[in-house]
């Protein structure tokens, strides 16, 4: 080669359609029918149609939970070795109960305080006597219900022997109120 300069061939080369004869054909656009639609697979999802992602999405379930733990709770009764007592009312259910959805996953949770009245009938010195008072829980939430304690009040006024004893006797309340509350439990995973 003299006198000319040697063409330098390029090591990069790149896809190039040559003609478009020999290309696939472009897909036609068409209109998916009802049975087309039917026999894609729909996402199962929990929680809102606005949230198909399951991304986060929280529900409260106050008003629920508030009726359900007062329908549970309200007609209770035991008898004891001296006498025998009734819850007749939830005076006080305050807390939150919710819902929540993460990651398609669904978990609940709840606090509540309650202080329930109850009437009694005790033998106090070998006569029947009428009790009224309160039997409080302070406080009780998912998954703890094995640390349920209740404090109990009483109006009438007698001995602090007297009302120590009936206090003990009160415990008793403890483990009817945790199988109702448990209910209740299983009832709000239900949900």
């Amino acid at each position: 080669m003299e006198g000319g300069v040697a063409e330098k061939q390029s090591s990069y080369t790149y896809w190039v359609r040559e003609t478009k004869d020999d290309a696939a054909p472009l897909p036609v656009p068409r209109k998916l029918t009802p049975e087309d639609i039917s026999k894609q697979s729909q996402p199962v999802s929990l929680g809102s149609v606005w949230n198909q992602a399951g991304t986060w999405e929280e529900k409260n379930l106050n008003s629920w939970a508030n009726g359900r733990i007062k329908e549970l709770l309200s007609s209770m009764s035991l008898e004891f070795s001296k006498g025998k007592a009734a819850i007749d009312e939830v005076t006080k259910c305050s807390g939150d109960a919710f819902l929540i959805t993460v990651r398609n996953k669904k978990r609940v949770g709840y606090t509540f305080e309650l202080t329930l009245r109850f009437e009694g009938e005790w033998s106090i010195k070998d006569q029947k006597e009428k009790i009224k008072g309160h039997v409080d829980i302070p406080e009780f939430s998912f998954g703890e219900l094995d640390d349920l304690k209740i404090e109990s009040r009483i109006s009438n006024d007698i001995s602090a022997e007297v009302k120590a004893q009936i206090s003990e006797d009160l415990q008793s309340f403890l483990e009817p109120i945790r199988k109702k509350l448990s209910q209740f439990e299983q009832e709000l995973k239900d949900r």
